[in-house]
């Protein structure tokens, strides 16, 4: 795949600003990157380089762009084994254990997706994100498991980054949580922003906030004599904000199993299973994982779906509930 697109103005779009044409074209970036690829001699129009992000486009122009490859410092590679759940020559789908970050941050440059993704293919992954997020189209938690879809070139990652940005692509998650939501089945929508009173954390919000949709069913009601009432539920995203659905469950009154952040700092039970406080006990942040993950290939244009299996762990709780349960 070639790391550039070609576009072909129509009638409706003429007069049009070069930046806000490309903006509506190449969705998964924004209009502040289209203006740094501009300034930066990656946008022709009509085989001609032009710097100028205002210029207005004409009926049959031909507009090629080139991605812009941001300047960041340099990744370092750690030798960390990958559960690749599958690849081809445009994609990665890889499986994320329980504990490990995507991707560098503060106070965490090391041991993440990307420097291991970065010690087994180099250069071999896009680079539109920058090289500290080599293939990163998107994220998960640090302590959610599950499925991401890695781009190896950087038409892939525009492709899949569109269907983000259009929320087109599938994601079903599975997790544990306090009690019964009630209704059984449904639909959360509200506004999500920063929580004022601590910046690390999402709120809902009344307004200010972004749109946030998460589609969820019971499949499970846990009720036991020594234990809480639990749910084992999968949520289906329309939208992709930091922390979503750990956000919605506690916006419904019923925070993940394990959620230091979110859920309750400690619990106290009147009667409880101590094979059930010890798992509890163990945990090390909630219990959700990334079980579904579907969209449009890049290259192949057709609908690919993939699945994985909950990680051990989750499948130990999940087990001794069913037991315990009856």
């Amino acid at each position: 795949m070639n790391n550039s697109m070609k576009f072909l103005v129509s009638e409706k779009d003429s007069n049009s600003r070069l930046d806000i044409y490309l903006s509506k074209k190449v969705k998964h970036l924004t209009r502040s990157n289209i203006k740094k690829i501009i300034d930066l001699n990656q946008v022709k129009i009509n085989k001609k380089i032009t710097n100028s992000s205002s210029k207005k486009i004409k009926p049959h122009d031909i507009i090629e762009i080139k991605f812009y490859i941001k300047n960041v410092d340099k990744l370092l590679p750690n030798k960390i084994k990958l559960d690749i759940h599958f690849e081809d020559k445009d994609i990665l789908i890889v499986n994320k254990p329980k504990g490990m970050i995507v991707h560098p941050g503060a106070g965490n440059h090391q041991n993440t997706l990307a420097n291991a993704l970065v010690y087994k293919y180099k250069n071999g992954l896009s680079n539109i994100n920058g090289s500290s997020r080599p293939g990163i189209v998107h994220r998960i938690d640090k302590e959610t498991s599950g499925l991401l879809v890695i781009a190896k070139n950087n038409l892939s990652h525009s492709k899949l980054g569109k269907q983000f940005s259009d929320h087109s692509i599938i994601r079903k998650y599975l997790c544990l949580v306090w009690g019964v939501i009630r209704p059984l089945e449904g639909r959360i929508e509200t506004l999500i922003s920063r929580n004022k009173k601590n910046r690390q954390l999402m709120t809902v919000a009344d307004f200010n906030g972004k749109k946030a949709i998460t589609n969820y069913k019971t499949i499970k009601v846990f009720n036991g004599k020594d234990i809480p009432k639990i749910s084992f539920i999968e949520c289906k995203l329309e939208t992709g904000r930091t922390h979503q659905i750990r956000v919605h469950m506690k916006h419904k009154g019923s925070s993940l199993i394990g959620d230091r952040q979110y859920g309750k700092k400690s619990i106290k039970f009147k009667k409880i299973n101590k094979d059930f406080l010890k798992i509890l006990s163990a945990l090390n942040g909630q219990d959700m994982h990334a079980k579904s993950l579907g969209f449009v290939h890049p290259s192949k244009n057709k609908w690919v779906n993939f699945e994985s299996e909950l990680p051990s762990d989750f499948k130990k709780m999940l087990n001794l509930l069913k037991n315990l349960s009856g």
